[in-house]
């Protein structure tokens, strides 16, 4: 008889999340990036890392790698008009991409889906991994702020 093979199937791995305790939740008893404050940022509740800027860009953390190392993620960036967008990154990988995942709205110049081959587990790999990003969110930011009202 032919062998049936069970495929197994990914589960999908919990992540810890990296929360702001400075931020105030617009809903007591909810974490504030549920439950933002009226014109509070998107991505509002979780932190900017300090020394990340590079070039007005900063790098604000969702996934915890710092706390849990990992090879994947969430992690939003903010230009240096405090607009932001949203990455689902990889680190490590043997050839870099970047593609949108979320194309830009108001208040959010998209979520991009983006893969380097540096590591991403120090508040210094996170500098060099946002200034090897630059190249490609630069202009996606340059053109939606020209655009955009916000």
């Amino acid at each position: 008889g032919r062998m049936l093979r069970r495929r197994r199937v990914q589960q999908p791995k919990g992540r810890p999340l990296k929360l702001d305790p400075s931020t105030v939740s617009g809903k007591p008893g909810t974490p504030a990036f549920l439950s933002r404050p009226s014109g509070a940022p998107i991505y509002y509740g979780f932190p900017i890392l300090e020394g990340t800027e590079v070039e007005g860009f900063r790098f604000g953390v969702i996934t915890d790698f710092l706390a849990s190392p990992d090879t994947a993620g969430d992690a939003f960036v903010v230009a240096p008009d405090d607009s932001r967008c949203g990455l689902v990154w990889e680190s490590e990988v043997p050839d870099a991409y970047f593609k949108e995942i979320i194309p830009p709205v108001e208040g959010r110049w998209g979520v991009w889906a983006v893969g380097l081959p540096l590591p991403l587990a120090t508040v210094e790999d996170s500098r060099r991994y946002l200034e090897a990003l630059l190249p490609e969110l630069r202009p996606r930011w340059e053109s939606w702020s020209s655009t955009s009202t916000t």
